[in-house]
C-alpha cells in the first residue's frame, strides 16, 4: 500500500509566493500521511503559454537547479518522494516542460520531458517548449515504481500503455487546463467530461492507478483568461474515481493505492496479456495512406 498527495492551487504572479505556497501543501500532505507527493504542471508560475512573450524564458531554470535544491531539502526532511513540474532551461535557447522525481532521501532519481507539445489559442507551447526526448521512462520511488506524463500527454494512450508495459503501479498526470471564457457556457460541461473520461480510460485499458493533477483560478486579462478547472482526480485499475478536487478551490487530495488492485483487475480484464504486438506496426507511421 502507497498513500499519494495531489496538491491543487492557484499561481500567484510571484514565483517564490508559489514555490512558498507548494512547500507549505507539500508539509501538509505529508502530514496528512502522503508518501508521493504531485504537483501541478508548471507550479511555479502563472501559465504564461497564454501568449507568445519571449519576456517569459526568464522563468526557466536549470534542472538541477534552485527550486530542485529547495525541494530536495524538503523531500529528505519530511521522508516524501516528489513529482515537481518545471520549466526547464536545457541550454541558451533550448527549453522544456518537465517534471522531476525526487525520492525520500533528497536524491533526484530523474525527469520526465513533455512529449507532445500543444499550440492552440491560449495553449501556445511550442513558442516555448521543444519536444520532450526522453521517452517515457518509470522513477523507482521508496513507496512505488510511477510514470509521469503531462496535460497534454493525457489524451494519448501510447504513454500510458508503455508506462504500464514498464511495470509502473500509477502514472501522474500534471496538468493546466480549463475553460476559454466563450466557451465555457456551450461546451464546458463537455470538455471536462472528456478530460476525465479519456485517463479513466488510460486506467481501465492498462489496469493501472491514474492521478490527474491540475491547477484552479483565473489567469490572464478579460477576454484573454483561462478559468482553469480544478476536478484533480485519482482513479484506480477499474477507473473508479476515488477522491476528486472542486472546479473552484485549492485542495490537497490524500488516496492511498493498493498494488493488489492491479493484480485483481489485470486477472479479470487481461487486456496486456491479449496483445498482439506483432500487428501494431502501422502505429509508427504518422498516417495510414491507401
Amino acid at each position: 500500500m502507497f498513500k499519494i498527495g495531489l496538491v491543487q492551487m492557484a499561481c500567484a504572479a510571484d514565483p517564490n509566493e508559489n514555490l512558498a505556497k507548494a512547500q507549505w501543501r507539500i508539509r501538509e500532505a505529508a502530514g496528512r500521511g502522503a508518501q508521493i507527493i504531485c504537483l501541478q504542471e508548471l507550479f511555479r508560475s502563472q501559465y504564461f503559454c497564454r501568449e507568445e512573450e519571449a519576456r517569459w524564458f526568464a522563468l526557466a531554470e536549470t534542472v538541477p537547479g534552485p527550486t530542485t535544491e529547495a525541494l530536495s531539502r524538503l523531500a529528505h526532511d519530511l521522508g516524501v518522494a516528489l513529482v515537481a513540474p518545471l520549466f526547464e532551461r536545457r541550454g541558451p535557447g533550448f527549453y522544456h516542460n518537465t517534471a522531476v522525481v525526487i525520492d525520500a532521501d533528497g536524491r533526484m532519481l530523474g525527469r520526465y520531458r513533455k512529449l507532445h507539445i500543444p499550440d492552440d489559442p491560449l495553449y501556445y507551447e511550442k513558442f516555448y517548449f521543444a519536444p520532450g526526448d526522453l521517452g517515457v521512462p518509470c522513477f523507482d520511488t521508496r513507496f512505488a515504481r510511477i510514470a509521469i506524463q503531462i496535460c497534454w500527454d493525457q489524451w494519448f494512450p501510447e504513454g500510458a500503455r508503455i508506462a504500464a508495459l514498464r511495470g509502473a503501479s500509477i502514472i501522474f498526470y500534471p496538468t493546466a487546463i480549463g475553460w476559454h471564457p466563450q466557451e465555457k457556457q456551450d461546451h464546458g460541461a463537455a470538455q471536462l467530461d472528456a478530460w476525465r473520461t479519456v485517463q479513466r480510460g488510460h486506467a481501465i485499458a492498462n489496469g493501472i492507478y491514474v492521478a490527474a493533477v491540475n491547477r484552479v483560478g483565473v489567469e490572464g486579462p478579460p477576454g484573454a483568461a483561462l478559468e482553469f478547472w480544478g476536478n484533480s482526480f485519482v482513479a484506480d485499475p477499474f477507473g473508479r474515481i476515488l477522491a476528486e478536487a472542486p472546479a473552484d478551490g485549492e485542495e490537497t487530495l490524500i488516496v492511498e493505492c493498493d498494488p493488489q488492485q492491479i493484480e485483481e483487475v489485470r486477472r479479470h480484464w487481461p487486456f496486456l496479456r491479449d496483445r498482439r504486438p506483432e500487428v501494431y506496426s502501422p502505429l509508427l507511421q504518422p498516417w495510414l495512406d491507401e
